[in-house]
């Protein structure tokens, strides 16, 4: 198969017409045509409905133009990174829920780089959108956190999906709330206590094979009539030490933490759900020694903030 009539075809499906194919491509229009047929020959399908209206995909022709993108944007990265020498450069990358430990192995992390090129991705986000960017590639490093209740759920999803899943924590959720809210010196807080403030939460919450309002339900509380939906840690803890009505289920954090935000953390009495953080990756995938140092210091990082 030739690139370059493959090229061709990637435009005329862009524009939907061969002379603006060829004006784009800056070639002669016989030749996009001629390569285009020779292309449906050797594939044996047709790719276009020629129309008086212009070129139209068949739906053979949008499956192979579909592949066709993705092999000329890898061939664009692959030319790209050798020619700015990026493919020199050591790469690092996790995909992570949001938590003060692990935000706080990062930074740990971050000064072991030492003074040799590297590029390094690092995202807070759900289990869900971790799993499908360590499918797709983009990151070779997870962590997924999830309810010990849904442990065969997971744990069945990773081993279909061809995914190594390692425990890298276990925890209760502790309250988190401004040193100002009226039940920060509670000695006992109760979930009837929580009724009449503000939950802050997680706006995307996931479990695999089960409904997300099924998950809602079961995460959050009914008892709370009042929510604040965030995506992101730094505007949680603006709220949390801004705002003395609000409160936020949360993995432990540190005392530095607590005092940098003006927060405490409470345990609430007949909280008893035990959460799972669990690093994940491709099976067959080999750890680079950026991702031991990692691993080293989010070990580190747990041991200080999670005390069980």
């Amino acid at each position: 198969m030739n690139l370059l009539h493959m090229k061709y075809a990637v435009e005329v499906a862009r524009l939907g017409s061969l002379n603006k194919a060829a004006e784009a491509l800056m070639t002669a229009q016989p030749n996009i045509s001629r390569s285009i047929k020779e292309l449906e020959a050797d594939l044996g399908i047709t790719i276009f409905q020629r129309s008086s209206k212009g070129m139209v995909l068949t739906a053979e022709g949008e499956e192979f133009v579909d592949y066709a993108r993705d092999i000329l944007h890898r061939i664009d990265k692959i030319e790209q990174s050798y020619r700015d020498g990026s493919h020199k450069k050591r790469k690092f990358s996790i995909s992570v829920p949001r938590a003060c430990y692990i935000s706080a192995a990062m930074a740990e992390f971050s000064k072991q780089i030492g003074d040799t090129p590297v590029e390094i991705y690092y995202k807070e986000t759900n289990s869900k959108k971790t799993i499908k960017k360590l499918l797709e590639n983009e990151f070779k490093l997870g962590i997924i956190r999830y309810c010990d209740s849904y442990d065969k759920h997971y744990k069945s999803m990773l081993e279909e999906k061809g995914l190594v899943g390692e425990l890298v924590a276990e925890f209760s959720y502790v309250l988190l709330m401004s040193r100002d809210h009226p039940l920060a010196d509670k000695p006992t807080i109760t979930y009837e206590d929580l009724s009449g403030y503000i939950e802050i939460a997680h706006a995307d919450p996931y479990v695999p094979a089960l409904s997300a309002s099924k998950v809602f339900r079961e995460e959050l509380p009914d008892k709370v009539d009042r929510r604040i939906f965030v995506y992101e840690r730094a505007s949680q803890f603006d709220l949390l030490s801004e705002n003395p009505q609000t409160f936020m289920w949360v993995s432990p954090a540190s005392q530095q933490i607590l005092d940098r935000y003006g927060l405490v953390q409470r345990v609430c009495e007949g909280n008893h759900r035990t959460y799972k953080d669990v690093l994940i990756y491709q099976k067959g995938y080999k750890l680079t020694k950026l991702d031991k140092d990692f691993i080293t210091a989010l070990c580190a990082a747990r041991r200080k903030f999670i005390k069980r």
